[in-house]
Order: C-alpha cells, then sequence, then structure tokens
C-alpha cells in the first residue's frame, strides 16, 4: 500500500469539500473550480489519482476512481475502500486546505504581528504559516471537531 505522501489526488470541479478534507489529511490534492483545456492531462502526467463525479471523465483515464455519493461521508469512505487513504494521524493538518502547499513551522514570536493576541497570549502547541498564501493557522476548535469527524469516518469503515 502506498503512502499519504506518496498518493496524490487532482479532484474535478464538482469535488470541492472533498479536496479540503483530503488537503486536512494531509493529502496533496489539486482542485480547482475551472481546469483549463489540457490542464488535468498536465496534472495526471504527475501521478496523481483523479477523483471525479463524470463517468465519462473517469472512463477517459486509467488512473482515476468515480465517486458515486454526493455526500462526504460516503465520499471518502469510497475511496478508503479502494485503498486510497491510509491513515496517517502524523500528516494531517500539514497542508494549506486553501492552497495545498505544505506548511512552514513558526515561532510565536515571528507570527505574533499575524495572529490575534488572545491567540498569541495562549499555551499554543503549534503555529504554521502557508508560504503560497501567507495565511496563518494554529490548532483551535475547528481542528478538534474536524479530527472527530475524520476519526468518525473511518472508525464507521471498520
Amino acid at each position: 500500500m502506498m503512502s499519504p505522501l506518496e498518493i496524490k489526488f487532482i479532484a474535478d470541479v464538482m469535488l470541492g469539500r472533498l479536496s479540503k478534507w483530503l488537503r486536512a489529511m494531509g493529502y496533496d490534492t489539486v482542485y480547482h473550480s475551472v481546469y483549463r483545456e489540457g490542464e488535468i492531462d498536465d496534472y495526471m502526467g504527475e501521478g496523481r489519482l483523479l477523483l471525479s463525479r463524470n463517468r465519462r471523465l473517469v472512463e477517459r483515464y486509467n488512473y482515476s476512481l468515480l465517486i458515486e455519493s454526493d455526500h462526504i461521508s460516503a465520499q471518502i469512505r469510497e475511496i478508503a475502500r479502494q485503498g486510497y487513504l491510509p491513515l496517517n494521524k502524523s500528516q494531517w493538518f500539514s497542508r494549506c486546505l486553501v492552497c495545498n502547499v505544505p506548511f512552514q513551522n513558526v515561532s510565536k514570536e515571528e507570527a505574533q504581528a499575524h495572529i490575534p493576541e488572545y491567540i498569541f497570549s495562549q499555551n499554543i502547541s503549534a503555529l504554521h504559516l502557508c508560504p503560497s498564501c501567507g495565511r496563518y493557522f494554529w490548532p483551535g476548535s475547528h481542528k478538534a471537531r474536524m479530527v472527530s469527524q475524520i476519526s468518525e469516518w473511518f472508525s464507521e469503515d471498520a
């Protein structure tokens, strides 16, 4: 089985929410709301697995998976059942949910001018910077909810 670092995805225009969750799990997942002519071919050349709700698009590419459900929980399970989502919790929340770029760790002092004062005054375990969009990220209640959701999806699959 491939490690999460080896598996890369490209998601079609109908799978934006799925892309966000795959990125949250640490998977390199390309997603655009519009793809220009030939762009999917270019990304497929990088060895990415195409995830699509479009049967004709899936039939066009050998390394692809038709996503049948329109519910995120079922979509995650569809990919997991095919063996493409090995769980590696150490990779969770390691990439920007917006840009898909791996985070850089930053100190509180480096981030102080860019984060709210109430965050700076807390005992935050880790601060991250997306080098692409310049956004700062820190663990908060949203992360706890997302971890709980991901864990739930995989515990139901067991």
